[in-house]
């Protein structure tokens, strides 16, 4: 079965950075666009960032555009979130994302930007 698996989470100090990773199974990764969303307390869910089957095309939310990177690595099934700059208003919990005729998450990781 489709199973996403996000690591990388945790506590980073304003302007600090962090990577995700996201460690996908259960389909063939390579035909498959992927995408990171948040989570924070009280807000919706938002898509942060993108990323077409082979990478070609990528889409980032306005609030993140120029700090965040999106990355996957076919060979690995894996896709990656690269944040750098970190502010406080980037406390989430992040969530990996692929749609194969349905919609299928992660379970999520914490990230806390905080001094």
């Amino acid at each position: 079965q489709v199973r996403l698996v996000e690591s990388g989470g945790g506590l980073v100090q304003p302007g600090g950075s962090l990577r995700l990773s996201c460690l996908a199974s259960g389909f063939t990764f390579r035909l498959y666009g992927l995408g990171w969303y948040r989570q924070s307390p009280g807000k919706e869910r938002e898509l942060v960032a993108s990323i077409t089957s082979v990478g070609e095309i990528t889409n980032y939310a306005d609030s993140v555009k120029g700090r965040f990177t999106i990355s996957r690595d076919n060979a690995m099934n894996t896709v990656y979130l690269q944040m750098n700059s970190l502010k406080p208003e980037d406390t989430a919990v992040y969530y990996c994302y692929t749609n194969i005729l349905d919609d299928y998450w992660g379970q999520g990781t914490q990230v806390t930007v905080s001094s």
